[in-house]
């Protein structure tokens, strides 16, 4: 009897006796116990003046004392993230398509991407306002900056990772550049490209965040705008229900990110161990 035949047996065995969890289970069980521990530290231990870390309880009641005005700057944050990230990622993998066509191209223009790219992001924020004044344009051009690079560098990197197997067998196909680019190059580099759509968009929620902080709209404010008002106020519970909602939103937009990834690639799940 060989190694393979006497080894398979217990893996089956531990399969077979495995306890199946649902996956939603591990991020609620993650959030219970960071909310457990958060209580500990503030309402039990008091190891955090309640300026400082409000306690759970301060940060609940702070979201009902203020839940409509609080409700609309998530509302308005949410769709300057979701607006900025799609359009910074449109572009972005022109950018790429483009820099990954012309290895001359992407010679002259890699090193400039890399050092814009190396600029503290927050110090385009009162610039920002000079150039495009107060509210939107400012808040979109810093997600665009904060979103474009990852996009820019993941489409780059798939599309110039192309498998040399499938390379050749197009070329012996006789494929043209376009069949070449859509049924070989663009397949092979969605899930490098995924990657760096799941890097940007984190970072869009930021780039909304600081953007608001920099011009945000007083008519219409957002989470950042609010966060600003409400410490200046003094009202630090009502400041961290703001950054609670920001957390959540992302969480939101980043789960709707999965899901279009499984929905694109279901034979990368089937051919990982994960």
């Amino acid at each position: 009897m060989s190694e393979t035949s006497v080894a398979a047996p217990p893996i089956a065995a531990a399969d077979r006796s495995g306890i199946r969890v649902p996956s939603f289970v591990y991020p609620i069980a993650g959030l219970v116990v960071t909310v457990f521990v958060w209580w500990l530290a503030t309402s039990v231990l008091g190891l955090a003046h309640p300026v400082v870390l409000p306690p759970p309880e301060d940060v609940l009641r702070g979201f009902n004392a203020n839940r409509s005005f609080i409700l609309e700057g998530t509302l308005t944050t949410g769709l300057e993230t979701l607006f900025g990230f799609v359009i910074s990622s449109f572009v972005g993998f022109l950018m790429g398509i483009v820099l990954a066509s012309s290895a001359v191209l992407e010679r002259m223009f890699s090193p400039l991407l890399v050092a814009v790219n190396a600029v503290p992001k927050i110090a385009f924020g009162p610039m920002l306002v000079i150039w495009l004044g107060w509210g939107q344009p400012s808040i979109q051009f810093m997600i665009f900056i904060m979103c474009f690079f990852p996009v820019v560098l993941s489409t780059v990197t798939g599309l110039t990772r192309t498998p040399g197997d499938l390379a050749e067998m197009a070329r012996a196909l006789d494929a043209s550049r376009l069949k070449m680019f859509l049924k070989v190059r663009l397949p092979a580099a969605m899930p490098q490209l995924l990657v760096g759509l799941k890097l940007a968009l984190p970072l869009a929620s930021v780039g909304a965040i600081i953007g608001e902080f920099q011009a945000g709209d007083a008519e219409r404010p957002g989470l950042g705008s609010i966060i600003v008002q409400t410490l200046g106020q003094g009202e630090s519970a009502t400041a961290f229900a703001a950054f609670v909602l920001i957390a959540a939103t992302t969480i939101l937009l980043y789960s709707a990110l999965l899901g279009l990834e499984r929905l694109l690639l279901p034979w990368v799940r089937a051919t990982t161990d994960r």
